[in-house]
């Protein structure tokens, strides 16, 4: 790691985001991170460095990310990796969860990434340079049952990033999209996690997805360290990949859909070909 680069780095309080902020801090990096509380940055970081900038930032909020931006550009005099961390999971069946809630869920999920994007990109087009990394999910790949909504947030990340890839590629712009497996965050815990509190009896199945998932907390096969320093390295290849699964978990979930689309694809390909004129 030695080419010292401008790191911008959201949802930084905890879990990926922490473990990024403080390797990045140690390798002598130059870090902006946000968080919806300044003070509990810094305290989770420990580190009044003049490397360091702890902004506090609504990334739902338009104007709080464009001035965010524009102070650490004005900081450090450039951007150069975007690491969109900042998310929660949410759990229920689409009837269990009200509009309010699965809203929500996109606020912070999607719309916060594309405000980013969005204020990010004058930067990085004058700068003929950056790559931006989505963190999505394995579960935007493919879902678990009573995992709708936050399936089709992550799904939304995955497919945004694949485009965006294709749209800023002219302009020596890099994008990858990270889907990790189970970790041992705390992504389970009430303060990443929110689940319906309008459970119907006979979701049956999704109480039992639930139960399952919530028990494994402390329990993941995933350790945040490695996914950080793997989401660190990538920067430094000379060719990124576009998705970047971590966790073994992850890889043979993928490769289950991917066997069951392949299969399912050609199982149907005479109905499929057959709406041709």
């Amino acid at each position: 790691m030695d080419n010292k680069k401008v790191w911008f780095i959201t949802g930084a309080s905890k879990g990926f985001g922490l473990s990024l902020v403080k390797q990045l801090l140690d390798a002598g990096q130059l870090v902006a991170a946000t968080s919806r509380n300044q003070q509990e940055l810094v305290a989770a970081v420990g580190s009044n460095s003049a490397d360091f900038l702890p902004l506090q930032v609504d990334l739902v909020n338009e104007s709080s990310v464009s001035l965010a931006l524009q102070h650490v550009y004005e900081t450090f005099g450039r951007i150069d990796v975007v690491i969109n961390n900042a998310g929660y999971g949410i759990g229920g069946a689409i009837e269990e969860l009200t509009d309010a809630e699965t809203r929500s869920a996109f606020d912070v999920n999607v719309f916060a990434t594309l405000n980013v994007i969005r204020f990010v990109m004058p930067y990085l087009r004058k700068q003929r340079s950056g790559h931006i990394i989505n963190i999505a999910s394995i579960a935007g790949i493919t879902g678990g049952t009573g995992w709708a909504v936050y399936a089709a947030a992550k799904s939304a990340v995955i497919g945004l990033s694949e485009v965006l890839a294709l749209d800023v590629k002219s302009l020596g712009i890099k994008v990858t999209v990270v889907a990790p497996g189970a970790f041992r965050t705390s992504f389970l815990t009430a303060d990443s996690l929110t689940v319906t509190q309008n459970p119907i009896a006979e979701y049956e199945d999704v109480r039992h997805s639930h139960c399952k998932y919530l028990s494994m907390n402390g329990q993941q096969a995933g350790d945040p360290e490695k996914a950080a320093a793997s989401i660190i390295n990538v920067v430094y290849e000379e060719n990124p990949p576009l998705r970047l699964l971590l966790g073994g978990d992850a890889y043979n979930r993928a490769l289950t859909k991917l066997d069951g689309l392949y299969k399912e694809i050609h199982e149907w390909e005479n109905t499929t070909c057959a709406t041709d004129f």
